[in-house]
């Protein structure tokens, strides 16, 4: 579409450029936005302070982490877990008290109505002058008489109306969760990880300055765009080409010459390359209020 066709203001139909044009100046409708290389993190950053690790550890999943970030993470959500419980035990400790006060309350006035009912086989002459008074008192017009203030609802005050029930509590799940793949998580899952630093006298003009980790096969440079993985066995890092070309010909580590089985081997969650073929999810949108003709 040419310059002028965007910009063309005299036709009669309401354009698809125009309709964008419109959204991102206003503050209605669904908001996209393609994200750029420099909002993914790297693949040697962690996944929750999206800084370089210092004490890098991985999921099985391939989710990268600093160890104190998710250690204190794993923490925070098992005291989260702990403080649910003990809402959902007190709510249950609160709702057998009533139900013992519900059932006590029955039997009183089942016992009332027992000991009414004896009193009543003596009958007594009845005056009907004292009925009469009996029931012009009954029918009172307020609304106030016969204790009936106390069943008064009350419409400023939620906990007061009638419609108002209090939220029931489920039990809460005791399982905590990767924050990035949604999966169960343990500490003991965690698996250290050993990057094989570059050593700035080797090479030096071919270097990159955000370039800091080699394979530790192949001194290959590693970086966003170099899928890699991780040898169970010895906590290395190396290339997928290493992986395909050299490792899965006999399965052994060539660093501690110890055998690996297909979960050995962790591929990294990949790093930022504004490529879509390389990230999964590229495009941010906010939904706002919809403009309706």
């Amino acid at each position: 579409m040419t310059r002028h066709a965007k910009n063309c203001t005299a036709g009669a139909v309401y354009t698809y450029h125009e309709r964008q044009k419109d959204t991102k100046a206003g503050c209605y409708g669904t908001q996209q936005s393609r994200i750029g290389k420099d909002s993914v993190k790297d693949f040697d950053c962690c996944c929750l302070t999206l800084q370089p690790c210092r004490n890098p550890v991985l999921t099985p999943d391939g989710y990268l982490f600093d160890k104190e970030a998710i250690l204190e993470y794993i923490i925070h959500q098992k005291k989260e877990i702990a403080r649910k419980l003990k809402e959902y035990e007190k709510q249950k400790k609160k709702e057998k008290e009533e139900q013992l006060e519900l059932t006590e309350a029955e039997r009183r006035s089942n016992e009332e109505k027992f000991l009414k009912s004896e009193k009543n086989i003596i009958s007594k002459p009845s005056n009907p002058f004292k009925e009469s008074e009996a029931g012009s008192s009954k029918m009172s017009v307020s609304n106030m008489s016969e204790r009936e203030n106390a069943k008064l609802p009350s419409f400023w005050i939620p906990s007061l109306t009638p419609s108002f029930q209090k939220n029931k509590l489920q039990k809460p799940d005791t399982t905590v969760y990767c924050p990035m793949s949604g999966k169960p998580l343990k500490a003991k899952d965690l698996i250290p990880v050993k990057f094989t630093l570059i050593d700035p006298s080797d090479n030096k003009a071919l270097v990159a300055k955000n370039e800091r980790y080699k394979c530790a096969v192949t001194h290959d440079v590693l970086g966003n765009s170099v899928p890699v993985a991780l040898l169970r066995t010895s906590g290395n890092v190396v290339t997928m080409d290493c992986v395909e070309k050299l490792i899965k010909v006999d399965m052994i580590d060539p660093t501690n010459e110890k055998k690996l089985t297909d979960e050995d081997i962790i591929p990294f969650q990949r790093g930022g390359t504004g490529y879509a073929s390389t990230n999964v999810k590229l495009e941010a949108a906010v939904k706002k209020p919809v403009l309706t003709a």
